[in-house]
């Protein structure tokens, strides 16, 4: 184990209460929360509405904005006839609660690893019950056994395709009930407190609106009867969103099979690339209690919508796309892709594993030979190996493995054409339909003129991604000066590149 620090060490990396030092505005302050917190729902309803199986990906109404009106508009995206309010539902509402609940139960019931976190700015350490990976199991191995007793009409697969934005709306809803809730009871924290409850260094800007979105409470947790404590932070972080990911995807492949009757590479490799990041991090879950998520940052808007709303809403938009335009792959299509996506995982689960291990045991002796300084406070950061290549070489094989989720969409863009008959062959290759039939007749899917517009939608998650990374750099960048002073200057003379080797 890593030697511990001295007093004298102590003293100078926590001078009185680190999580209290002034951290100053990110996201442009309040202006920058207010766009977020708002901004991002519609930003999630764009997307679900622009690129559907209504009318096509985009609209067509939105590739020809000449001739745009508000009704046309309204007829493309299949807007509710009872207008706003079309976008949630009682039911599906309920159904949506239930989910949360057999999550919460799970964790309750189903045995778990007991592990303690990281010292606490105020002294001591939280303990977390860690058992997301036997709680999803579980709940993947129901649906399992409902598609092979039911096949693609299993309920579960059929009420995510059809309430789709109703699903979206109530998970807004409890994002912003969740974000308040911690706010208002973060009041209650007191110093010395025996619950080792604590602010976070970020949230304490006094600005309402900017506390609220991004975190006040370092750690907030809730008691709920017959089910006892839960982390609300680390629960929402890797259960409710994460196994929605797999969920829709698997939605997204059922629709696929019932409407054509097959399922492609390229819907299959898509999800099968997002379900192993997914399992990884379930695996790996107690991890997460090293990352900035859990030590840093506080718990707001902030996280409970990227949680719950934006990962499984957003990052399943390839394969929601694919359910409705089948592309198919084939052999030189797919090798591009695997290789991608095992290129970046492997730099991706390498580097953290050799963090991870140096971290908990320096003398294992797959990390013993590295190379390191050690600062004031008794931290020791690794100058060889990994991460001697670069200060965030993980964030870079994240970023290779997102042009595996994207690069199986193609030149995405499709129209949706809708006929009481069969629709006659007679498209080019480079323009392939795909006929389906309904109650109401047929339907047939066709790029046409959207041929490439699509791919502001299913190629959004490559730029979106490279951006969160980029930023989420430049945070750690400044806790780790805040932290280690001049010792991160003499890191950085070392390990000069940020996070792409050679370039940044």
């Amino acid at each position: 184990m890593a030697p511990k620090a001295s007093k004298a060490s102590k003293a100078v990396a926590k001078p009185a209460n680190s999580h209290a030092r002034p951290h100053g505005y990110e996201f442009a302050g309040p202006p920058g929360a207010f766009a977020i917190s708002f901004g991002l729902p519609i930003a999630c309803y764009v997307a679900q509405l622009l690129c559907n199986d209504i009318s096509g990906c985009p609209v067509p109404s939105a590739l020809s904005p000449s001739t745009l009106t508000i009704e046309k508009l309204k007829q493309d995206v299949g807007w509710p006839q009872n207008g706003i309010w079309g976008l949630t539902n009682w039911d599906v509402s309920a159904k949506v609660l239930g989910y949360y609940l057999l999550s919460l139960v799970l964790h309750r019931v189903l045995p778990g690893q007991e592990v303690e976190g990281v010292e606490l700015s105020s002294g001591g350490r939280l303990k977390y019950k860690f058992n997301t990976w036997s709680s999803s199991m579980v709940t993947l191995s129901i649906c399992l056994a409902g598609t092979i007793a039911q096949g693609t009409e299993f309920p579960v697969w059929t009420f995510i395709y059809d309430n789709f934005l109703q699903i979206l709306t109530t998970n807004i809803i409890i994002a912003y009930t969740i974000a308040t809730f911690v706010y208002v009871r973060s009041f209650s924290v007191k110093p010395g407190n025996a619950e080792r409850r604590e602010l976070a260094a970020g949230g304490q800007s006094g600005n309402m609106l900017y506390d609220w979105f991004i975190g006040r409470e370092l750690n907030p947790r809730v008691t709920i009867p017959l089910i006892g404590e839960v982390d609300i932070k680390e629960w929402c972080e890797l259960r409710p969103g994460m196994l929605g990911w797999i969920l829709f995807n698997c939605a997204f492949i059922a629709r696929q099979y019932r409407a054509y009757g097959t399922v492609t590479d390229s819907i299959f490799l898509i999800s099968a690339f997002q379900s192993l990041y997914v399992v990884d991090s379930w695996w790996m879950e107690p991890s997460i209690l090293t990352t900035m998520d859990i030590t840093t940052d506080g718990f707001g808007f902030m996280l409970a919508f990227g949680d719950l709303v934006w990962v499984p809403f957003i990052y399943s938009i390839q394969a929601r796309y694919l359910s409705v335009y089948p592309l198919t792959l084939g052999i030189t299509g797919v090798i591009p892709v695997i290789g991608a996506a095992g290129l970046g995982y492997y730099i991706f689960r390498s580097a953290n594993n050799e963090k991870n291990r140096f971290r908990t045991n320096p003398k294992d002796s797959r990390v013993a030979h590295l190379k390191y300084i050690e600062t004031r406070s008794g931290s020791k950061l690794l100058t060889s190996g990994w991460w001697g290549v670069t200060r965030h070489i993980n964030y870079f094989g994240d970023w290779i493995q997102a042009w595996a989720y994207c690069l199986p969409t193609g030149m995405a863009g499709y129209l949706v054409q809708h006929s009481s008959t069969a629709p006659g062959t007679g498209q080019s290759a480079a323009d392939k339909s795909f006929v389906y039939s309904g109650p109401t007749g047929f339907t047939e899917v066709l790029q046409g003129s959207a041929r490439g517009w699509g791919m502001m939608f299913t190629y959004f998650y490559l730029i979106y991604f490279a951006i969160l990374l980029i930023h989420r750099e430049r945070r750690d960048e400044e806790k780790c000066i805040r932290k280690y002073g001049d010792d991160w200057k003499r890191y950085t003379e070392i390990v000069r590149y940020r996070i792409v080797p050679g370039i940044y």
